[in-house]
Formats: C-alpha cells, structure tokens, sequence
C-alpha cells in the first residue's frame, strides 16, 4: 500500500479517492480482483487499476465518479479514529512553522489515532524520521495501524512510555505535544530537543495555555508565541460567490517556542528576558 504516489496511473495496493455527485467521496485501497460497493452502484477495483488519475469511471448503475488521488487532507479526515484528531487547518501551520520537512527529527508525545504522526512521517520523507511516545497501548495499535495503511510506518518509531521518563532523543529538531498537561513535561522536551530547537503544543482552553507559558519560561525556551487558526470557506459560484453557512473556528490554541542556550554574560539578560526566557521560579 502506498500513499507517496509517483505512477500517473492507479495502481494495484494504491489508495485512491473516489469523488462522485454533490462532492460525495469515498477513500479505497486498490485491490486486484475486489469491488467496492456504494449506494450509487458497484465499481470493479480491476476497472480502476491502470486509468489515469484524474479519470472520469461509471459504477454498474451508470453513477459517475472521479478516480484521484487522495490529498493529505482528504486522508487525515477519512483516518479511524477513537480520539479528535487534529485539522488541515492546524497541522499545516504546526509543519511550516517549525520547519519539518526532508530530513528532520521529530519527537511528539500523545500519539492518539495517529493523525499528527501520519503528518510528521510524510513531512520528514524518507531521509527523515518520527518518534512518537503514546502511554496507551490501544491507541498505539489503532496509530500502527492507520501508518501502515498509508504506507509510512517505516519513517516512525512507536514508543510506549510515559514521557515522564524522558525520551531517547537528545538532537531532537523539532518537538509536538498532543497533551493535555505539556507543561508537565517541559524538561523532558527540552533534553530531547538540539539547541534552537522547535516546541510546540495544541491546547483547548486559555487555563491550559497559561500553565504552559510558565513552564516554557522556566525552561528557558524564547520565541514563544501562541495562536489560533480560523477558516473560511467560500462557495464557489461566480455568481453568488459569498462565505458557506459553516465555518471551522476556533479547534485548539497553539504555542511555539525554541530551545535557547543563554549566555552567562550579563549583557545578555536583557536580550534573553526580552525573548521571553526569563527565569521563573517556583
């Protein structure tokens, strides 16, 4: 099975997308000598193996479909899931911000159904890798599996642990909390992070971020930001182009940060609490 297409034909063990009327679209992992089956009609998994992408097909009733390509959108929301998965909207912004692409290392603790980690492996490609700590076994296993039906299993590490027992990592490039107490857990994340280093974490409620906040001050982390991501759709008609009637708000604060290495020299105080890695005690 294999998401990171590369054929511009379907072929057998890809994952496809099936778009039909009112945008309706299922998601399908070909299969030589199989057929899915619909509403709208059956489609023989031998009839979409070998067309273009991008080609229009007919179920046995007559039910137009197209045959593409999953986007990485398409195929997080489509993911089986037990716990709420992250957005587009958020896991777009989280990749460009810290700057994980071909190559990097990358740490994320709360694995949950593997959304972020399907993400991550992608981003990070093959010359790359992701170590994720989960401390639940069921959602590591539901995680396993959804990796595995994308084909980028091999990019992770699954660790079963609970991160207060520090991670493995110690050159970490970049570091994503799925947590509901990160700033539990700050020290650990800063050990497994290089210096200059990306932190970041999602959190629901202001309570939460404030607690954070503290904690990456206390451990001299600087470039600290905190966010959110709200998206508007527009329907798309020439004519009466105007906002959908729904909208996908506010889904999660989210805070950055970078690892920093402050100098003892006092001419630096002033630039090191500027940043905001002020010393807090307790």
């Amino acid at each position: 099975m294999s998401f990171s297409i590369t054929s511009a034909t379907a072929r057998d063990g890809d994952i496809a997308e099936l778009v039909g009327l009112r945008h309706k679209h299922f998601i399908i992992t070909l299969k030589a000598g199989t057929k899915f089956e619909t509403h709208r009609g059956i489609l023989m998994h031998d009839d979409l193996i070998g067309k273009p992408w991008g080609s229009q097909v007919f179920s046995h009733m007559g039910s137009p479909f197209f045959l593409l390509q999953p986007s990485l959108a398409d195929l997080l929301t489509d993911l089986p899931r037990s716990t709420q998965i992250l957005y587009p909207k958020d896991i777009g912004f989280i990749l460009v911000t810290m700057g994980i692409g071909p190559g990097k290392k990358v740490i994320e603790a709360g694995t949950g159904s593997g959304s972020m980690t399907i993400a991550l492996s992608y981003a990070v490609s093959t010359e790359g890798h992701v170590f994720s700590y989960e401390l639940r076994p069921d959602m590591q296993n539901l995680a396993k599996k959804n990796l595995e039906r994308v084909g980028l299993s091999a990019r992770v590490d699954f660790k079963l642990r609970d991160l207060q027992e520090g991670c493995d990592e110690t050159d970490g490039d970049a570091f994503f909390l799925d947590l509901p107490n990160p700033f539990d857990y700050i020290p650990q994340v800063r050990a497994a992070l290089k210096p200059g280093g990306f932190v970041c974490s999602l959190l629901p409620t202001v309570n939460q971020v404030e607690q954070l906040l503290v904690a990456l001050r206390r451990e001299r982390f600087a470039f600290i930001e905190v966010c959110e991501i709200l998206v508007r759709y527009y329907k798309a008609e020439p004519t009466r182009l105007r906002p959908t009637d729904r909208m996908v708000a506010h889904t999660g604060y989210l805070i950055f940060g970078r690892r920093i290495e402050p100098s003892e020299d006092p001419r630096g105080k002033e630039l090191t609490e500027e940043l905001g890695a002020s010393y807090i005690n307790e």
